[in-house]
């Protein structure tokens, strides 16, 4: 499940179904929130479809959500959330490092991932908790902010980013690329009609994620 923006004043939020590449919800939303998606799971599941796993982005508390449903968190968000802290080009040994150990995510599994991450923070524990100190105020701050977020997410995020490693029988994608892909096929569809207003444009978004794809 993920949202997508057309523009600056409207998104759609849909749920897709890996499995038979059908889209199963779509909503027009403002802005992206965990409440819309756990209301948008919960009338799936009153309408009686089972809920066998969730792949998601790594928006904070969205896991917590579904105490009762394998969620695995989505390795492009993670990647893209790590390059925006890291930058494409970091200068630092550390950063450059831990990036390098970042982009393995895709390939690798969770044993692997999680010791070259422990590894990293052993050797880079003390550049981490470095503080420089405010000549003005004398209060002082971390001096490596960006690279402190970078690790952290990655090590907050890494019980659900390897959740597909323990059920292999639900075949959990470990991305949300399906779903991507979908919405870029819609935004190329909608460069063909740039003079249709903005509700024309929703119903033709909505008609056209709720086609299953292949038919």
């Amino acid at each position: 499940m993920d949202t997508t923006y057309f523009g600056q004043k409207y998104g759609v939020m849909a749920l897709f179904d890996a499995r038979t590449k059908q889209t199963l919800s779509v909503d027009e939303v403002k802005y992206e929130a965990n409440a819309l998606y756990f209301n948008a799971v919960n009338r799936l599941k009153a309408k009686g479809i089972e809920i066998q796993s969730i792949t998601c982005d790594i928006r904070k508390g969205l896991v917590n959500l579904f105490p009762n449903i394998p969620v695995q968190l989505c390795h492009f968000h993670q990647l893209k959330n790590i390059r925006k802290y890291l930058t494409q080009n970091p200068k630092t040994p550390a950063a450059i490092e831990l990036k390098i150990i970042a982009l393995t995510l895709t390939t690798t599994n969770r044993e692997t991932f999680e010791s070259m991450l422990n590894q990293w923070h052993t050797k880079y524990k003390s550049f981490l908790n470095e503080r420089t100190i405010n000549a003005e105020t004398g209060k002082s701050h971390y001096t490596h902010k960006r690279l402190r977020s970078a690790f952290f997410s990655l090590k907050r995020n890494l019980p659900h980013l390897f959740v597909f490693e323990d059920f292999p029988d639900l075949n959990i994608p470990n991305t949300t690329n399906l779903l991507e892909n979908k919405f870029d096929e819609v935004k190329r569809k909608l460069g063909s009609h740039r003079g249709m207003n903005s509700r024309n444009k929703i119903l033709f978004i909505k008609d056209y994620l709720s086609v299953q794809q292949g038919e």
